[in-house]
């Protein structure tokens, strides 16, 4: 598989540019030029025209972006799977949601190393939008995720929930917050519909972050109310840093696992899957 030209086709096509290819891959734009060619006389079709208004894909391109994104997908498991596994028998790379990877990566590791000794593991925590691509470009073989995208080929299933409480530094109820002193979480599209609902006088906090970790630092640095994980909440108020704010409600996070679709009923994904959705709980 000549995957260069594959790869080229693939940001050709996002660009619209020869140029802009060029630069993105660190090639000459003759190369781009070279390669966009070589992939043409295989089919003997031309795949994108250039004019004035810049590049456009023929109606033979578009058929073949589809295919181009799954030969890109399987070459790069294919690469892995010879080259990272050493001795082990087959390999896996792992992507799972940042507030997940703080309440739950060393448990579910530990779990997936046990039901799986055999697979070598990489992960590596993201947000939700990048571990989209990463699983449609194949460079991820699962994702924990908070937002699907729903993209060709991938295959989405509700595994269960994180639930979110509201804390605070100083005020003890909803109407004791003020919204200068407020830190609004934005840990996903979903959660911040959810927040506007409950709380919308909240919800144009001058601070914001979209990361457990940052907001919980946050609000021990500067003080003030946030939304943080059930875990985290429990663990400030253990250490005096914020207490729940008793009249305000929890939010609801839906939690996904994302595979290919080709993967999605294989053995390791289902106990890698099995593995985190025991450590969530059932869906609510």
């Amino acid at each position: 598989m000549q995957i260069d030209l594959i790869e080229t086709f693939l940001d050709l096509m996002e660009t619209r540019s020869f140029n802009r290819t060029a630069e993105r891959l660190n090639i000459t734009q003759s190369t781009v030029s070279h390669r966009v060619k070589a992939l043409e006389a295989q089919f003997n079709r031309k795949l994108f025209t250039r004019n004035k208004g810049g590049t456009v894909p023929t109606a033979s391109g578009l058929r073949f972006l589809d295919h181009a994104k799954a030969l890109q997908r399987q070459w790069h498991e294919a690469t892995r799977a010879v080259e990272n596994a050493g001795t082990y028998e087959r390999s896996m790379r792992l992507g799972i949601q940042h507030d997940l990877a703080e309440a739950f990566a060393g448990q579910w590791l530990l779990a997936i190393r046990t039901e799986l000794p055999a697979t070598s593991i990489y992960m590596e925590a993201d947000y939700s939008s990048q571990m989209n691509r990463d699983l449609a470009a194949g460079d991820l073989d699962l994702a924990i995720l908070y937002t699907p995208h729903y993209l060709p080929d991938l295959h989405y299933e509700r595994i269960g929930e994180m639930t979110y409480t509201l804390v605070a530094t100083t005020a003890k109820t909803v109407g004791e917050l003020l919204p200068e002193n407020y830190i609004q979480a934005v840990y996903s599209p979903a959660f911040d519909r959810a927040h506007r609902l409950a709380l919308p006088q909240l919800s144009a906090a001058p601070l914001a972050s979209g990361q457990n970790i940052a907001i919980t630092g946050l609000l021990k640095t500067l003080g003030g109310a946030a939304y943080v994980t059930g875990g985290t909440a429990l663990r400030l108020e253990g250490e005096s840093a914020a207490f729940p704010v008793a009249d305000a409600p929890t939010i609801q996070q839906a939690v996904y696992a994302a595979t290919s679709i080709r993967t999605r009923h294989a053995h390791q994904h289902r106990r890698i899957i099995g593995a985190m959705q025991d450590l969530l709980g059932p869906p609510g």
